[in-house]
């Protein structure tokens, strides 16, 4: 398998921590020099390993916005 080669041009913000110290944070990510993109997963501490997660273009994340924005909690 191809080693998949990233790199974290922003750090949006961390939502939740683990007691193993993984977080799971929402990131701008370029994957294999592609246009960045918004990311949702787990990240070990040090980012040196990362969890199954969710990416996201911008039009994709201000729908899931409004989504949430409409909702009532």
């Amino acid at each position: 398998m191809a080693e998949i080669k990233y790199e974290i041009k922003e750090t949006i913000g961390t939502l939740s921590e683990n007691n193993k110290g993984w977080s799971k944070e929402l990131n701008l990510i370029s994957w294999n020099d592609r246009e960045a993109k918004y990311d949702l997963r787990d990240w070990a501490p040090e980012h040196e390993k990362m969890g199954k997660g969710l990416t996201l273009s911008l039009d994709e994340l201000k729908e899931l916005k409004k989504i949430l924005d409409g909702m009532n909690i």
